[in-house]
């Protein structure tokens, strides 16, 4: 076996297909592959070292073998790239629902508090004047582009980050190493449970956001160490119990450090007062929804409180965030009712984006959406559910089936919704294109309607078996909408036949 000493590392990969010369390779054991099996892959293309947790012998370049090989990734990683959380604030989001408004809300006060500051989250990384994609589909990055793209903020003079931290990212340490000063927390319900294998798990693994907060070096620009807890969530009593000592706690309806008053909803977006024991202060937001009143309330507090920037700019950095790519956003081709798209993928999601649908339209709500495969199967009845409950049409669809079939999901689906009391071709129609899906809902819409499509939102993809096919939810619903209305607009994406 080969020796440390001697070794030059170039890099650090996971895929043994993309290991250059140098690298060090990470063997990762996942649900579907073993990355042992690629070890002499890794050296075909020129690894110097192995990371892994299993023996392995006949090696001829040095072997770790470590009991959790995706932690001492992200502890490797960070070191690789000169440890650049050290030189950040850096604040991380997590939750079930509300990560990416959340942080991009927090990223806005920063910014217009005249502070240099980053961003990386489920949908891209802002690095200056720089957009960085982060994936096809919503997760945190790798640990090594994670340490990538902090190293890459320091050297562009960034001094704050925001770091949205998915379940995933924290389960499998692809945030470890990023020396967190902050921790947030927007809610904790049902979700990935099909990976966490409970929802007790799931809140553990968001948990570790808070549990890191105590382990983050001293920096120079100091170290608030700040959760900001969510009192109206049934996580807060267990969050409240792992967190150190400098909590802040934010609600809807009060008892807590900071608070939501006088709450209107406008056809703009809302306007509401931010009150706490020593000062009100009023809030006016573009976005929609009675959630995101909990998120502004969220990205405050760890503005005012953790960064320490004023109640007043705080306000006017909520007001500058104008809408959030794919998160109830418009689209508009002329027509006389409403078309939305929206990311809601969860139960309580597509409740609250229902919700907000219905305050906005006197018509009927129209809801385009579907259950990913190889995810969590509970969620499948209870979308359906809350769909039969809140809509008055739902359709239901593709949606990422993966290696599923498409029919038992969508049979799943329409099982629940007809144990509620629906109707199939009346209240709910299975649709499984989803191309064909939303046309139908533009077609179904009378004037003063409003159609939401819910699932996929900003996302560029929809997988079906192992690929990966190019859809955008927007492109699709202007396309329908163009030819429903004779006017000019994108194609229709395609996709593959649905069963």
């Amino acid at each position: 076996m080969g020796d440390w000493n001697n070794a030059r590392i170039t890099g650090l990969a996971m895929d043994s297909r993309a290991v250059q010369p140098g690298n060090l390779f990470f063997a990762l054991t996942g649900e579907y592959a073993d990355g042992h099996q690629y070890i002499p892959q890794a050296l075909e293309h020129g690894a110097a070292g192995i990371v892994g947790e299993k023996p392995v012998e006949g090696l001829t370049v040095p072997y770790i073998q470590t009991a959790n090989s995706r932690e001492l990734l992200g502890y490797i990683s960070a070191a690789f790239y000169g440890y650049p959380a050290r030189n950040l604030m850096v604040i991380g989001v997590t939750g079930t629902d509300g990560k990416t408004t959340t942080s991009n809300l927090i990223f806005q006060i920063l910014l217009q508090a005249g502070l240099h500051a980053g961003i990386i989250s489920t949908v891209n990384a802002v690095i200056g004047d720089e957009v960085l994609d982060t994936g096809l589909h919503v997760t945190t990055p790798e640990a090594p582009d994670i340490q990538r793209y902090l190293a890459r903020m320091t050297g562009a003079g960034i001094s704050h980050v925001v770091l949205e931290s998915t379940s995933h990212g924290l389960a499998q340490h692809r945030v470890t190493g990023s020396e967190f000063d902050i921790g947030v927390v927007t809610n904790i319900t049902h979700e990935h449970l099909d990976f966490h294998g409970s929802y007790e798990n799931y809140r553990h693994a968001k948990g570790l956001l808070f549990r890191m907060l105590e382990d983050t070096t001293v920096k120079t620009r100091g170290n608030p160490r700040l959760a900001v807890l969510n009192r109206d969530d049934l996580s807060y009593e267990y969050l409240h119990g792992i967190s150190g000592r400098n909590q802040c706690s934010y609600s809807v309806v009060g008892d807590a450090d900071i608070w939501a008053e006088e709450i209107h909803y406008t056809p703009a977006g809302m306007e509401f007062v931010i009150s706490s024991c020593e000062w009100k202060q009023p809030i006016q937001c573009n976005l929609v929804g009675s959630y995101n009143v909990s998120n502004c309330l969220a990205a405050f507090a760890a503005a005012v409180f953790g960064v320490g920037i004023s109640p007043q700019i705080a306000a006017d950095g909520i007001n500058a965030l104008r809408t959030i790519p794919g998160r109830m956003e418009r689209i508009n081709m002329g027509q006389d009712f409403t078309a939305i798209v929206d990311f809601a993928h969860t139960p309580n999601a597509l409740l609250r984006a229902l919700e907000t649908a219905r305050q906005m339209t006197s018509g009927r709500v129209i809801t385009v959406f579907g259950s990913a495969g190889l995810r969590d199967r509970e969620k499948r009845r209870m979308m359906a559910e809350v769909a039969h409950k809140n809509a008055d049409i739902s359709i239901l669809t593709a949606e990422d089936p993966r290696t599923e079939s498409l029919s038992s999901i969508l049979g799943e689906m329409a099982s629940a919704a007809i144990n509620m009391g629906g109707v199939e071709g009346k209240s709910f129609f299975r649709i499984p294109d989803r191309r064909e899906a939303i046309r139908q809902a533009v077609n179904e819409a009378r004037p003063g309607d409003l159609v939401i499509c819910c699932g996929k939102g900003h996302e560029q993809s929809m997988c079906f078996g192992t690929v990966e096919y190019p859809w955008d939810d927007r492109t699709a619903l202007r396309a329908a909408l163009s030819e429903r209305l004779g006017v000019e607009g994108p194609s229709m994406p395609i996709l593959p036949a649905a069963e």
